[in-house]
């Protein structure tokens, strides 16, 4: 079992130090879906929401999410985001759609908070903009697929499961 590193020797919380790693390309892939009667998803696929473009909302949030991560996540590092990455995977037969964001930088820690927080706050717009017409949507299965970087290589969800 690994230890937790966001934990001094006495118990308290503190941020990592990450003064004496390396900078290194890191990337990570997160996922989850969001799902809702099919009557809410032919309004999103056919555009017909009356707050307008909810996946196009839902990726900018995403983007924002990703940006504004440790502002949300107490210990969490600022991070220089050189790059994030929004797309929607839509399913008719599950009534559902899936949102993956790829966060990416040339830093010190790892982004796999940023790539999770977009794909979650990118949910929630999808809710938040779906609600009036679907209050039982469900938003499940939001995880790490992949990272890239760092001392400990390279993860993916299949090699670790």
């Amino acid at each position: 079992m690994g230890k937790l590193t966001h934990f001094d020797n006495h118990g308290q919380a503190q941020m990592v130090d990450i003064g004496s790693k390396g900078k290194t390309h890191r990337i990570a892939v997160a996922c989850g879906h969001i799902v809702m009667k099919r009557t809410t998803f032919t309004m999103i696929t056919a555009g017909g929401s009356k707050k307008g473009d909810v996946l196009g909302v839902a990726r900018i949030a995403a983007i924002l999410g990703a940006k504004r991560t440790a502002e949300l996540i107490p210990l969490a590092h600022p991070l220089a985001l050189t790059r994030i990455g929004v797309e929607f995977v839509l399913s008719r037969t599950r009534s559902s759609v899936e949102c993956v964001v790829t966060a990416e930088t040339h830093g010190r820690t790892g982004v796999e908070m940023e790539a999770l927080t977009g794909v979650t706050v990118g949910l929630l717009a999808i809710y938040d903009m779906c609600k009036a017409a679907d209050r039982g949507m469900r938003i499940e299965g939001i995880g790490l697929l992949e990272k890239k970087g760092g001392k400990t290589g390279h993860w993916t969800r299949n090699s670790h499961a």
